[in-house]
């Protein structure tokens, strides 16, 4: 059969009616009588020579054809609704839907985003934030910023910056921090990353104590932790600057340990579309910028 043939109007009246397991709730969403609903319905059975719903006393229910139609109709109106969504005021906005690790985007990310908007206002931003861990096939990313080693099967990564980690407190606790060897006498917050203190006890030149207690598996909330009192976190500091700024953490040492970087990675088969590209050179001209001013004398 061609695909021209099939009445449009009677596909989305089946397609409704299948969700509501109803004409009358399908005419209500599609704003047509339920008599309307049912004829459009009939006349797409009748094209296809099929019968895609059951007729009972208090409903309808779906046949096998029924059921194999629905959901091929529900992705494809789904999709062009999403792309008609991207026409504005005859423009076109396309959609970038960026996955970024918690900190990151509070850290550096957000505080920069109205310069993007500015520069590119016909791209619509989607975020979605994480610990670091995501499937950017499912959650449909185009790009994905997460920190590690840069090393990730299929992945493209574009390193981004370094994240040196250090470790952070309530300013209560300055003065039981003279040294290092100090930590031992406090609580030491940790997150997943086993490795993380005992890495920068060792770049401390000592012996890391015990490490037992409080884990958590986000750098926002360890320093929420931290601030509040409950011990000492270890995170990339860069991230936290206004906390630190603001005073409701204190840096004690200087001394820092590195363990990954912030990476920008998408998936090697996917194509880059106008708005990653866009993104990705708005990212590291700023970044770029930052660096400069670094070492700027």
């Amino acid at each position: 059969m061609e695909i021209p043939q099939l009445p449009l109007n009677a596909l989305r009246a089946f397609e409704a009616s299948a969700r509501h397991c109803s004409f009358t709730r399908a005419g209500l969403e599609l704003r047509v009588t339920q008599t309307a609903i049912s004829h459009q319905v009939k006349a797409l059975e009748e094209a296809l020579r099929v019968t895609l719903f059951k007729r009972l006393p208090r409903g309808l229910a779906l046949t096998d054809e029924g059921h194999a139609l629905l959901p091929v109709l529900t992705d494809a109106f789904r999709r062009m609704s999403a792309t008609l969504s991207q026409f504005e005021e005859g423009n076109f906005h396309e959609i970038l839907t960026v996955g970024v690790v918690g900190t990151f985007a509070i850290g550096w990310l957000l505080p920069r985003l109205s310069v993007f908007k500015q520069q590119h206002p016909h791209v619509d931003l989607r975020l979605k934030t994480n610990n670091n861990r995501s499937d950017v096939l499912i959650d449909g990313l185009d790009f994905f910023i997460r920190f590690g080693d840069g090393a990730w099967h299929g992945m493209e990564a574009i390193h981004l910056m370094d994240a040196p980690l250090s470790p952070v407190c309530a300013p209560m606790l300055r003065e039981r921090l003279r040294t290092p060897a100090d930590l031992a006498s406090v609580e030491l917050l940790r997150s997943y990353r086993i490795d993380e203190w005992p890495l920068w006890f060792r770049a401390a030149g000592i012996d890391a104590p015990s490490l037992r207690g409080w884990m958590f598996d986000s750098s926002l909330t360890l320093v929420e932790a931290a601030a509040r009192g409950v011990g000492v976190a270890l995170v990339p500091v860069a991230m936290f600057l206004q906390e630190i700024e603001a005073g409701r953490i204190i840096q004690p040492f200087e001394i820092t340990a590195q363990t990954g970087s912030y990476w920008l990675t998408r998936l090697k088969s996917r194509a880059e579309t106008a708005s990653m590209k866009a993104f990705r050179r708005w990212l590291l001209t700023e970044i770029e910028g930052e660096r400069d001013e670094r070492v700027a004398p």
